[in-house]
């Protein structure tokens, strides 16, 4: 019997990545990699792009056509909690303090949309899980900033998410900058795509900052296949709530 890790690096493949949106009002970033080889290959081509709604979000899972599929979440997908914070965010909040990449408090009151979302993909015979021995279809919590730490070795956040829009811009251009020599080190064939291109190269607006972010997931997604977990670190469950991080490089 062929077993999950064999069909994921060599039977056709695809990762999501979702920013989305804890309420009704903003959309959500959606970046999509199809691997027509799995990861033995390289994706064919990522597509980008903004939906507004659960039900057109659904629909872009849906109409995925690959057996195998994983989607990066950057939002709550597990909190059996009523109130407060969960483990997880402890404990993301007490290892990344210094780096002010902690996590709001995640809770069945203040994430209703996301726990929504996540009953639906349920529905659509997804795990809520980043262990991909478990299945060929995964939703998994992801969190960029603490990836953004890691990977690009800061000290402290990039405030691209707050203040007046001048600032917010060059700080935008910063996390682009940043990530643009990431990818020439770890996946320097993206650089060639004509959409990570434009995701790097755009100034700031809400947009393409969530456009952005969805890369960012669907980056991490990527790294937690491509090393089969070795280069990853999962902090929490799949009971209380989890996040997926990259490992320190």
């Amino acid at each position: 019997m062929v077993n999950s890790r064999e069909i994921i690096r060599s039977g056709p493949l695809t990762i999501f990545g979702f920013d989305l949106a804890w309420g009704e009002k903003n959309r959500d970033g959606i970046c999509r990699m199809s691997f027509p080889d799995g990861l033995n290959g390289k994706p064919c081509g990522i597509a980008s792009s903004l939906t507004h709604g659960d039900n057109a979000l659904l629909k872009a899972v849906k109409e995925c056509r690959t057996d195998t599929i994983f989607l990066a979440i950057d939002a709550p997908t597990l909190a059996p909690n009523e109130s407060g914070s969960r483990p997880v965010d402890r404990e993301c909040s007490q290892r990344f303090r210094k780096q002010e990449a902690g996590c709001h408090p995640a809770n069945r009151r203040l994430c209703q949309r996301p726990l929504r979302v996540a009953d639906a993909l349920r529905n659509e015979g997804f795990l809520l899980s980043p262990d991909f021995t478990k299945g060929n279809k995964l939703a998994a919590e992801v969190y960029p900033h603490p990836a953004m730490v890691r990977w690009f070795g800061l000290g402290k956040t990039i405030k691209y998410k707050r203040g007046r829009i001048v600032e917010r811009r060059a700080e935008f251009s910063r996390y682009q900058s940043l990530l643009r020599e990431f990818l020439c080190d770890e996946f320097p064939h993206l650089l060639s795509d004509e959409v990570v291109e434009e995701l790097l190269s755009l100034a700031w607006t809400k947009d393409q900052e969530d456009r952005l972010d969805a890369l960012l997931c669907a980056l991490i997604g990527w790294w937690h296949l491509r090393f089969g977990g070795k280069k990853s670190e999962i902090l929490g469950d799949d009971i209380s709530g989890h996040i997926l991080l990259p490992a320190e490089r």
